[in-house]
């Protein structure tokens, strides 16, 4: 090809390269998809035009680019910018039926709430329980109607209710992948309780101080719970309209866009349990004072979720927004050769989930097989009363620390922790099998044993997690088994001794540890609700079925179902875990990518040493 008709050829794309470098909220994932190009168009300008100005116009663009994936990678505060500002507001305003949706369904929920309390007095106490309605009492009684936000200190109270509402919020959009219907359903929970709990005070004739106390923190707290009931709405629409993709490509698609919009309610979360552990308790402060700051938090967010993305689209978004578009066909790889976001993470775990399915059933069934056999044997109390858990939403969870640690099965926490590192390491060698085959060719059993081992102590801090049974667990396991699985995952990779695992691992995390809390957040509330499935009336009614067509008497039939529930339950944990190990052993590879970026740098190694016959990559 002459030199000018290969420049006439690529002009426009090399000239869309330069308006993306002086752009200063340039993305670095696009830039790094960019470069292949340029870095193929050098190649062959080197071989064909060795001496001509166009070989080093494209060697001074490749630098450039290169420059910026590193700068941008490493800082990412255009990214930071450009989500808050672009990114948030276009997925607000694409998902603004959703969003109408989800205000509708809690306001009416709210007025069904009050006009219940009308039409039945003891309708309050049916919703909020006859304790927390006679301590209420009791307070207007005593002349501080709001005393109950002054009960605990403000940095232990502050802690428990922003974990309860990210509990709460994360519940509602993660019940959304039941086709939108189980955001609704938590969001008619929470409206009506609201209802009844703020007419209660009306009815007491506390309106007004009731009214400026609960609204102080509430409007923010709410505003994040129908907003967390859009963004499951706006995922569970994938399931519900996949239009000409699969139902699993368009859920990955509209599960991405839906946890975007959580990680952009997360601060307001985390701020509305600051101002109730903080600032509520001061029921002192003036009224116009506490008016002007509820008017101050619903002015923000009107303005931020409704009037700006409707601005914004008025103007024109910049770009449109990212990672919402999927290959046409059914069969999806997984990159492990670029940086990724939380998002995309989170859909390459299910991804590959789904691949390694059959063999994870597998190894979770043999896992509560094996727990049944060795709490048979070494339990020292009888089988009926040795695993139940109370009949109630989220009781299962309530004493999943029984399967973890148990004092009539003196071994437990060993036997606990050999079974989930097994678990874990079946779809964590497939996982490793897909990254690089090479490093398993002619594995022998004492290789795979050894990173067996060296996974043990990962998993058993994990396990030693969940054993604390407080109200602060869940923030332990979010914040904590990241790390830990992501160390698993190192150890077992690149075939390091612990100790240089767990150096790799914080360095792998320096600077870039939000990414793993972002998958991890959404992760453990997902986990949460799949354990949760043996609360429900489906799995008792099976447990039911299995005693009518068992003739035993109650005590051994009690055994039985003791049995079936231990399975179950270490079942459900063991497909939790798997989902944890993956995310970690993915995850691992963006982060290599940000720190050291190894697939780039093979890239660069490679310009100009491909061989061309016009244009075309030779063979061999």
């Amino acid at each position: 090809m002459r030199e000018t008709n290969f420049i006439k050829q690529n002009k426009e794309k090399w000239k869309e390269f330069e308006r993306i470098l002086e752009y200063k909220g340039k993305d670095p994932d696009k830039l790094s998809d960019l470069f292949v190009q340029i870095t193929d168009d050098l190649s062959y300008s080197r071989t064909y035009y060795p001496n001509r100005s166009v070989r080093v116009y494209l060697n001074n663009l490749a630098q450039q680019v290169f420059y910026s994936i590193y700068k941008n990678r490493r800082l990412k505060f255009g990214r930071f910018i450009y989500f808050w500002t672009d990114e948030l507001p276009q997925l607000v305003y694409n998902a603004r039926d959703a969003f109408r949706v989800s205000f509708a369904v809690f306001i009416l929920s709210m007025l069904i709430g009050m006009l219940s309390c009308k039409m039945n007095p003891e309708f309050p106490r049916i919703i909020l329980g006859d304790a927390y309605v006679d301590m209420t009492i009791a307070n207007i009684e005593s002349g501080d109607p709001m005393a109950v936000y002054k009960e605990r200190g403000e940095l232990g109270m502050s802690l428990g209710i922003t974990a309860n509402n990210l509990y709460v919020a994360f519940l509602t959009f993660g019940l959304g992948i039941f086709f939108g219907i189980g955001s609704a359903g938590v969001l008619i929970s929470n409206g009506v309780m609201v209802g009844a709990f703020q007419y209660f005070f009306i009815e007491k004739g506390v309106f007004l101080e009731s009214f400026l106390t609960i609204w102080t923190h509430g409007t923010l707290e709410i505003s994040a719970i129908i907003i967390a009931g859009a963004a499951g709405m706006t995922m569970g629409q994938g399931l519900v309209f996949p239009g000409t993709l699969t139902r699993l490509q368009a859920f990955q698609i509209s599960a991405r866009r839906g946890l975007k919009i959580m990680f952009g309610i997360a601060p307001i979360i985390v701020l509305a349990g600051f101002i109730e552990g903080y600032l509520t308790r001061y029921t002192e402060t003036p009224d116009f004072i506490r008016g002007l700051f509820i008017f101050a938090c619903l002015a923000f967010v009107i303005g931020y979720f409704v009037i700006y993305p409707v601005m914004k689209a008025r103007q024109g978004f910049k770009q449109p927004v990212r990672d919402t578009e999927l290959p046409p066909d059914d069969k999806q790889n997984i990159n492990f050769d670029r940086v990724k976001s939380p998002g995309e993470i989170f859909s390459d775990i299910f991804v590959f989930y789904k691949k390694v399915l059959r063999e994870v059933l597998l190894a979770a069934s043999a896992a509560g097989i094996l727990f049944c056999i060795f709490a048979y044997f070494t339990a020292q109390e009888e089988l009926d009363r040795l695993f139940s858990h109370p009949n109630e939403l989220f009781g299962a969870l309530s004493v999943v620390d029984q399967y973890f640690y148990k004092d009539s099965l003196p071994f437990l926490p060993i036997a606990n922790v050999l079974l989930l590192t097994m678990v874990v390491f079946v779809p964590l060698t497939y996982l490793i099998k897909l990254a690089d085959r090479q490093r398993f060719v002619e594995k022998n059993w004492t290789f795979y044993t050894l990173n067996y081992l060296k996974m043990l102590i990962p998993i058993s801090l994990t396990s030693l997690i969940v054993m604390t049974g407080s109200w602060y667990t869940f923030l332990l396991f979010t914040f904590l088994t990241p790390l830990l699985f992501l160390w698993a995952f190192v150890n077992y990779f690149e075939e390091v001794n612990i100790f240089q695992g767990l150096g790799k691992t914080f360095s792998l995390i320096s600077g870039n540890f939000g990414i793993l809390i972002g998958l991890y957040i959404l992760l453990v509330l997902i986990g949460i609700l799949f354990y949760a499935f043996i609360d429900t009336v489906l799995l008792w009614f099976f447990f039911d079925m299995i005693g009518w067509n068992l003739s035993l008497e109650q005590t051994a039939m009690d055994k039985v179902l003791s049995m079936l529930l231990a399975f179950t339950s270490i079942f459900f944990i063991s497909l939790v875990y798997v989902i944890m190990a993956i995310g970690g052993g993915l995850a691992y590879f963006t982060l290599l990518e940000i720190e050291e970026a190894p697939s780039l740098k093979e890239r660069i190694k490679h310009i100009g040493k491909r061989k061309r016959i016009q244009g075309l990559e030779a063979e061999g």
